[in-house]
């Protein structure tokens, strides 16, 4: 793992170096999650790629729509 390093300014602000912003498609505009494991804040933009490989990780029964569809049903009902 190579690492790379930057300074945080007095407003908070990061700048990603640009090396590891061409690599992981990161352009203006583009959004970032920060996420916490543990000791570790990991930066994780969020990108087309990103979110198509999320696809099916929460696959489940019954699915969301089925959910939503039986729930709105109900409500109805009432």
């Amino acid at each position: 793992m190579k690492r790379e390093t930057s300074t945080v300014t007095t407003k908070g602000q990061l700048v990603i170096p640009a090396k590891l912003r061409r690599k992981h498609g990161i352009h203006k505009g583009t959004r970032v999650a920060f996420v916490e494991e543990g000791t570790r804040l990991i930066l994780q933009p969020i990108t087309p790629e990103y979110v198509h490989s999320l696809r099916g990780i929460l696959k489940r029964k019954p699915s969301a729509l089925e959910f939503l569809l039986k729930e709105r049903k109900r409500e109805r009902a009432l």
